[in-house]
Formats: C-alpha cells, structure tokens, sequence
C-alpha cells in the first residue's frame, strides 16, 4: 500500500497566550511564542493530507471562514477567505477528491472549515460533496448536549449537515470501518471528552495526530495545558502516557496549532524531560 502525507495550512488565528498557555507565566510562554500588543500569539489551523493507494483522506478541516465578520474578529481569525481549500487547490485537490475526512472532535476551530465561507443571508454548507465524514461518538455527543463552559466552541448547524449526508462513522472503539487497517485512534478525555488522535502507521515510525491535546511543540513539556482543556490534570497523565509510548516506538507528532512546526520527532532527555527533535515546518508526500 502506498501512503504518504503532506501538511496542510487553513486559516490561522490570533488568541490569548495567557489563555493558551493555562497557568504557565508569562514570562516562561512569551520566549516560546511571542505576542502581540493585545497578549495574543499567532495559531496555526493545521491540516493532514493522507495519499492513501487511490483515497484521499483530510485530517481536520481548521477553523474555515464560516463566521461572520464580527465573530472572525472575536475569535482572532485572521483571513476572510478560505485558506484550507486554497492550500488544497495548490497541491491540485479539489474538494469533491476528498474521500474521508476525520475529525478529532467537533470545536469550531478544528471543524469549521468542514463549511463554505460566510456569505450574508446564505446558509452554510459542507465543502467536501463526496466525503464520508469520521469522528468519535463521545465528541458527537458532547457537542449535541454540550456544557455551558464550552457550549460556544460548537456549531449547530454543523451536525445536521453532517448526518444528512448518510456517509457518517461515529467511533466507539481504537479503529474506524471506514479507515480501515494502518490507522488507529488513541482516545482522551482531557481537553475535551471524546477527543480522537489519530495515529498513522509509517515505515519508520508512526505519526499521531496530536490535535488540542498537544496542539503545539511547547505543550509537548509535560506540565503545559491549555486554559481551555476541561480536565487539565487528566490531559497531563494521558499526554505523559501518550509520549512516553511514542518515545518507545520512534514516534512523531503532528501540530494543528503550532504556528511554526507541523511536525516533530519524540523525544525524552537524561532527566525524563520529553521534547520532539528532526522538527519540520511543512511536509510534503512524506512517505517514511
């Protein structure tokens, strides 16, 4: 089986480094990420393109441009346009190509490019005409009935959609009918519940699709969360369980957020300190 993957860029963002950073100081995240006038330090929306025999399977779908004007300046999202479907047409994919798209849960900024650009007056709709749309039954619930802490990190009008097209698998287990064999999820409960990572299988090692349990190379250091997880001291067992298995198996990981690095190589130092290595901005029809 030939499989290769190459990262995607979506619309980036601008949010609250205090905020992205949880309880870590300021002065310890601005030399990791530095930030603007306004506390705010840039954000990837990061996709992964999988070239898999003849299927084309798009990990996420970032943030999009499904909000209005006023929504895309109080969530920091900084192109009016659709930037996931620009980056596509430059590797000459178009949308009605994607077979599979995999969700690793159902917040705005890592489905909402799933929907075409705001239009006034016009209701949104799915951008992927042919797609079989993946995600994990727990995120599909808890975006259904969701909690008033996070109820507006989900888009109502985005289950519907997704439903009516009849080509929705909702994983309640490690693997997905629709993927097949080489792809695998590890599940988490701490930034949200259900969330689905998912791990690929390459001849040198296997890839993780980190999403927002490490949604970037400085919450790779073991005590860093997000002030938006749910369950912070649950996301640090299971981001430490996470990485030390990967460091057995010459694993990578794949940032959707980090502003400069797609993807890096595990690592753990002398002092049991992890970190990633080999670290790469973009990847192309990576194969190995």
């Amino acid at each position: 089986m030939a499989r290769t993957i190459t990262s995607v860029l979506g619309n980036s963002q601008r949010l609250d480094g205090g905020a992205m950073f949880g309880n870590a100081p300021r002065p310890m995240w601005e030399k990791w990420i530095a930030p603007d006038e306004q506390n705010r330090i840039p954000l990837a929306c990061r996709c992964l393109l999988v070239r898999d025999d003849a299927r084309l399977i798009l990990f996420e779908t970032g943030i999009g441009a499904f909000f209005s004007p006023a929504m895309r300046e109080r969530y920091g999202v900084v192109e009016d346009r659709h930037v996931l479907l620009e980056s596509l047409a430059a590797l000459g994919v178009a949308p009605e190509q994607i077979d599979v798209v995999v969700l690793s849960h159902l917040h705005f900024d890592h489905a909402g490019g799933a929907l075409t650009a705001y239009e006034e007056g016009r209701a949104p709709a799915l951008v992927f005409p042919r797609a079989t749309w993946v995600c994990g039954d727990e995120a599909w619930q808890r975006a259904l009935t969701p909690h008033a802490r996070d109820r507006a990190s989900f888009i109502p009008e985005l289950q519907p959609l997704l439903e009516a097209t009849g080509r929705l698998e909702r994983v309640t287990g490690a693997t997905s009918d629709v993927l097949g064999p080489g792809y695998r999820f590890h599940r988490s409960e701490g930034h949200t519940p259900g969330l689905l990572l998912a791990e690929i299988d390459m001849p040198s090692g296997p890839i993780v699709f980190a999403a927002d349990l490490i949604p970037g190379k400085p919450w790779v250091h073991v005590p860093i969360t997000m002030g938006y997880d749910r369950y912070p001291e649950r996301l640090i067992d299971e981001k430490s369980n996470l990485l030390a298995d990967l460091v057995g198996r010459h694993g990578r990981l794949f940032f959707t957020h980090d502003p400069t690095i797609a993807v890096g190589t595990v690592t753990r130092d002398a002092k049991g300190r992890f970190s990633t290595t080999d670290d790469h901005a973009t990847v192309r029809d990576l194969a190995s």
